[in-house]
């Protein structure tokens, strides 16, 4: 399955970051990580961290699926609205999954500080503003929850948003403290190089082709013809899962995006906060840390990647165009656009977890607008996996729920 379009961004600005070499041994280890983008660059570090002889497989270079085609906004928010979350799953589950994310954001800059990190990590607050008027009520319903739930919110009507952000035909939004922005492409590689160097192995352009259980390990088969012993397996291959697993758990979209020539002037009034709108499919936008503007939106459901890609030019049109309705007077100058796949849960949430059709294994599916702040709580919940014990999420990340 091909995960992005051409020429995605940060594929382009960052270049050939690292390469890594192909199995050609048989090798055994403690933990057998199944793809190497950003989920499983964090689930690496946590393996490593505790302790785990770990080897990272992945079928194309690292970081060249979906990684390179986010736009790697980090947020508490999760696509289902907090109040609509606690009417599906209660609102101790609905809480939890959003303070998790939050905590995940804090989790990044302490580690990007770690490693020293150059992805560009910066703190933003969040604007979730109302498109349509009749979306003004039920996003301040929204509103009260976060901040009954303890999260740092404001509520801003129109004319605050024109006068702060500069921009139009809005019905009012809400504004939170908590958000951040960074180039998880470079981040992932940066992880893999930090974990590098304290033990984990890594062998790219290597694919799984056969699972055999065993009692207390697994023996993985390659498409070299070589083979890992793993005493367990972790998967963390996104979207890419929905060809391992049969069941409907998850529906593919197609994202699109659109980033500007630099320019760090016209948009000085949202370089530290991320936006979005209630619009369906919504709109996103994010300042880069080399002065360009991100904006993205246009989804739908994701065909095949030839179909996603020849409508690139239209798709660019209707962002732009949904541009134009809050900032009438900017003229945006592309530079380049792309698109990726991404998946949509019925809860907004991810799939972490055991599945009973795979012994010896857990997944970690970090879906929807949140990837990277769920795949963050998995860390903790894969550490407490190898551990045989049960996280506060589980039950509400699992399989069959």
């Amino acid at each position: 399955m091909d995960l992005k379009s051409n020429e995605p961004f940060w594929l382009l600005k960052n270049g050939l970051i690292a390469t890594y070499p192909s199995l050609k041994t048989d090798e055994d280890c403690d933990v057998l990580i199944i793809g190497g983008g950003i989920t499983g660059s964090l689930i690496a570090h946590q393996m490593i961290k505790d302790g785990h002889q770990t080897i990272l497989i992945d079928k194309r270079e690292l970081c060249n699926g979906s990684t390179s085609a986010t736009t790697s906004m980090l947020q508490y928010e999760i696509d289902v609205p907090l109040y609509q979350l606690t009417e599906i799953i209660g609102e101790k589950g609905a809480v939890a999954s959003y303070k998790a994310c939050s905590d995940a954001i804090d989790t990044i800059e302490t580690l990007a500080r770690k490693i020293r990190s150059g992805a560009g990590f910066k703190r933003k607050k969040s604007l979730y503003f109302a498109s349509k008027k009749k979306d003004a009520e039920w996003l301040k319903k929204e509103y009260e929850a976060r901040n009954n739930a303890g999260f740092e919110v404001h509520w801003l009507n129109a004319d605050q948003i024109l006068e702060k952000f500069g921009f139009e035909n809005t019905y009012g939004g809400i504004l939170s403290k908590q958000g951040a922005s960074i180039d998880a492409f470079q981040f992932a590689h940066e992880l893999f190089k930090h974990n590098v160097r304290k033990g984990l192995k890594i062998f790219d352009k290597t694919e799984m082709k056969e699972v055999e259980y065993h009692k207390g390990f697994n023996t993985i088969k390659v498409d070299s013809g070589f083979q890992i012993k793993a005493k367990k397996i972790i998967y963390c291959i996104g979207y890419e899962s929905k060809t391992l697993l049969k069941e409907n758990f998850v529906n593919l979209k197609s994202t699109y995006a659109v980033v500007s020539e630099v320019d760090k002037d016209k948009f000085k009034n949202i370089t530290k906060t991320l936006v979005w709108n209630t619009d369906d499919p919504y709109l996103y936008m994010r300042t880069t840390d080399d002065g360009r503007v991100l904006i993205g939106g246009g989804d739908e459901d994701f065909y095949d990647a030839e179909k996603r890609d020849g409508i690139l030019d239209e798709k660019e049109k209707e962002i732009l165009k949904n541009l134009k309705k809050i900032k009438p007077d900017y003229h945006f100058y592309p530079d380049f656009v792309w698109a990726g796949t991404f998946g949509e849960t019925k809860d907004g949430l991810p799939y972490i977890g055991e599945h009973p059709k795979f012994r010896n294994s857990y997944f970690v599916l970090g879906f929807g607008g949140n990837g990277i702040t769920f795949s963050v709580a998995g860390m903790e919940m894969a550490s407490r996996f190898m551990k045989n014990k049960k996280h506060l999420l589980s039950e509400y990340f699992k399989f069959g729920r």
